[in-house]
């Protein structure tokens, strides 16, 4: 694809419909800067080279016009001297001459067209090289506060995870379990045992007077 073909789909893009359609639209404005400097670059030179053409056929156009004036002074001595035949060959090289200089004059001009044109789309395209500029720098900092906030919100989802909480909960009935076992196999003191010992002598004595009531109520 040549410069100028470039230049004309890069100027007529849409950007906004590209970079909606881009499934990472900051990679895509990358993309698209590198596509733009290129051809930013090449557009310069092809207007380099017009320019030094011109500066060429500037130079060329100084010497014919130079020369089409010594031909002319020349037959001009020479019809002065009665030479009328040396006076019509000086007008024959100064017509062609004439012939060399004008089409050096259509060529300065069509170089002058192009140069300008190319100075005019070097323009557009830096406009909207800088926009795009803009336009990236405004994208990864949006990208920056998305993926930030993306993050955030992961955090907060994996800490409010009903997995999460359910795995708590069942570590703190392990050490609930664990202090009920601790406090049951704690050994009593020796007055504690005592008393113990002692209830448990009444609800004997208690439950053998049962049976005795009951036997002599037969």
């Amino acid at each position: 694809m040549g410069v100028f073909s470039r230049f004309m789909d890069i100027v007529n893009a849409n950007i906004n419909s590209l970079l909606d359609k881009a499934e990472d639209p900051e990679k895509m404005v990358r993309l698209m800067i590198q596509e733009m400097e290129d051809t930013l670059i090449e557009l310069k030179s092809a207007c380099a080279d017009k320019i030094a053409k011109k500066a060429k056929v500037d130079r060329e156009r100084t010497e014919l016009e130079a020369l089409v004036e010594r031909w002319k002074n020349r037959a001009e001595m020479a019809l002065s001297k009665g030479r009328d035949d040396l006076a019509r060959e000086a007008l024959i090289e100064k017509r062609k001459a004439q012939g060399d200089l004008e089409r050096k004059l259509e060529d300065w001009d069509r170089y002058e067209d192009i140069i300008a044109k190319s100075k005019e789309d070097i323009g557009k395209l830096e406009d909207k090289l800088q926009s795009l500029r803009h336009r990236h720098q405004s994208i990864v900092e949006r990208a920056t506060r998305a993926r930030e906030e993306q993050a955030a919100n992961e955090t907060i989802r994996k800490a409010s995870d009903a997995a999460a909480t359910s795995r708590f909960d069942h570590m703190e009935q392990q050490v609930d379990r664990m202090e009920a076992n601790s406090q049951m196999n704690k050994p009593k003191s020796n007055l504690e045992s005592k008393f113990a010992d002692l209830e448990e002598l009444d609800e004997i004595e208690a439950e053998l007077e049962q049976l005795r009531k009951k036997r002599q109520s037969r």
